[in-house]
């Protein structure tokens, strides 16, 4: 748990910040006390150079006139203001001639003191200092430091001229002023000021690592939480768990693109699950569809044999009718020429024979026009006549199933170019899903009409059938697909009928469908090179 916790985010940043901040404010602390300490030392050091002077300046007339005990109260009176440790005057030889410590008067001065070293360290004594040079600082006792300035007194005109107590006037140096004041204050000032700086240094590190640790938990941590939170659920299954962040920034976003995910996924789950439940099922009825397109295919193939067979009959049928129609003819003829008025009814009955048997022939000839293939070649063909054979190809079917059949042809000599036997085909399957489709009931009409439009033959083909429901309609045109049971229709007459339609630049589309009947609409355009649409 312990490592678990310092291997957070949240920690790692609040503890880098927190040190970043300490390793801030130890160098502002260090730079800022000592700012302070060599501020507070140039002050002292001010201090003791002016004192000097004031001393020097206020001594100078006395010494001119050798009053030595003004001198004497002078340095006294200056040595006990607060903050001056001691003021002394020595002469060239090294003698305090003059202290506010009256007790080390007359006494000399080691020249390796403090006072001496500034102008005698280097061997050879100095005739002049710089004031820098003049001040030295150090520790006066144990816990006091003080700050002395060594200020040479100058042999001036008014000294080696003065009636008193003329010097030679070939000394520079007469003596020197030794001015010391305590710096106690200012150490205790700086102290004070470290312990305040650390201090404030420490509660505003305490300050600033609470607010941007609360910060970093309630911006970073939670929202981390609930993401992790998130994605535990996710692992466990639970696809309905949501992040609710209201926020705008990052986290926001990325608490969107995950809810996204959670959805997706949630989706894609029920998806596998529901196929997962239902795959028997789904089989099931693949298998029944492969099933029915097997049983399809095997009628498509008993009706290409039966196709066959029928063209093999027809064929053999036509010589025996042929023969009928040549001995009904040659009887009919042998009998009116022996006694016509006699064998009248015979000869009517002859030729009741020879026209069925020709009619006979005329249906077979077209059955064997209309199973043979053909080919691809284009020629100009009256639309009347063969809407005829369709009729009489399909006269016995309407008569079977007690269809009645209304022309309406309005112009019997639209031409088109066309395959004519692929029309045919096309037609007659129309005619005869128009005619199923009111094979239940008793006895029914179809209506079929050829009209010219623009550069467009129409033909409308009308039922009063059930009708095409909605969900059918938009399939009806497409391979295999069939309303009708498996025994009774391959779903391929349509679909033959649009290609067919469509290999002649035209177009077939259910014009109106309703439970009273359906009405399809053929149109053939005059030129093949207009109109290239199929169905609609």
């Amino acid at each position: 748990m312990k490592e678990y916790f310092f291997h957070k985010l949240s920690v790692k940043l609040v503890v880098v910040s927190s040190i970043i901040l300490i390793l801030i404010l130890i160098a502002n602390t260090y730079i800022t006390i000592r700012f302070l300490k060599k501020d507070l030392y140039e002050v002292y050091q001010e201090g003791v150079v002016n004192l000097s002077d004031i001393i020097k300046s206020s001594t100078r007339y006395s010494m001119l006139l050798n009053k030595r005990n003004d001198i004497y109260e002078i340095i006294r009176t200056v040595g006990n203001e607060p903050g001056v440790k001691r003021v002394r005057i020595y002469n060239k030889q090294g003698v305090i001639s003059y202290s506010s410590d009256s007790t080390e008067i007359g006494k000399f001065v080691d020249i390796k003191s403090e006072a001496c070293i500034a102008c005698h360290g280097g061997g050879n004594p100095k005739k002049s200092l710089e004031i820098n040079e003049g001040i030295r600082v150090f520790n006066y006792s144990e816990d006091e430091r003080v700050i002395g300035m060594i200020n040479p007194i100058q042999n001036e005109p008014d000294c080696y001229s003065a009636d008193c107590h003329a010097h030679e006037k070939g000394k520079e140096i007469l003596g020197v002023l030794d001015v010391m004041t305590s710096m106690k204050k200012a150490d205790e000032t700086v102290s004070s000021g470290e312990k305040s700086i650390i201090i404030n240094s420490i509660l505003i590190i305490i300050i600033l690592a609470s607010v941007s640790g609360f910060y970093i938990y309630y911006m970073v941590n939670r929202p981390l939480a609930k993401f992790k939170e998130g994605i535990t659920e996710l692992g466990k299954g639970n696809w309905n768990h949501r992040i609710h962040i209201k926020s705008k920034n990052e986290f926001g976003v990325i608490a969107h693109q995950f809810n996204d995910m959670s959805k997706k996924l949630s989706t894609a789950y029920e998806e596998i699950k529901s196929w997962s439940e239902t795959l028997n099922e789904k089989v099931e009825q693949k298998t029944n569809e492969l099933k029915n397109v097997y049983h399809q295919i095997i009628q498509m193939e008993k009706l290409a044999s039966l196709g066959k067979l029928s063209a093999t009959v027809a064929h053999e049928l036509n010589n025996p009718l042929e023969g009928i129609l040549t001995y009904s003819k040659l009887i009919a003829k042998k009998l009116k020429a022996e006694d016509e008025f006699k064998y009248k009814e015979l000869i009517k009955h002859l030729n009741l024979i020879s026209d069925e048997s020709a009619r006979c022939g005329r249906i077979v000839k077209d059955l064997l026009l209309f199973s043979h293939s053909g080919d691809e070649e284009m020629t100009e063909c009256n639309l009347a006549n063969i809407l005829e054979k369709c009729i009489a190809l399909i006269n016995h079917h309407l008569e079977i199933n007690n269809v009645e059949l209304v022309k309406n042809i309005g112009n019997n000599n639209i031409k088109i170019r066309c395959n004519s036997q692929k029309i045919q085909q096309g037609l007659m399957s129309v005619m005869i899903n128009a005619i199923e489709s009111m094979s239940g009931n008793a006895g029914g009409k179809i209506e079929l009409s050829l009209t010219e439009e623009k550069n467009s033959a129409i033909i409308r083909i009308r039922d009063y059938g059930s009708g095409i429901t909605e969900k059918d309609l938009p399939h009806i045109f497409d391979p295999f697909y069939t309303t009708k049971e498996a025994i009774s229709g391959t779903g391929l007459g349509l679909s033959v009928v649009y290609g067919i339609v469509s290999a002649h630049h035209g177009k077939i589309e259910v014009e109106n469908t309703s439970n009273k009947g359906t009405t399809f609409k053929i149109t053939l355009p005059f030129d093949l090179n207009k109109n290239k649409n199929g169905k609609t």
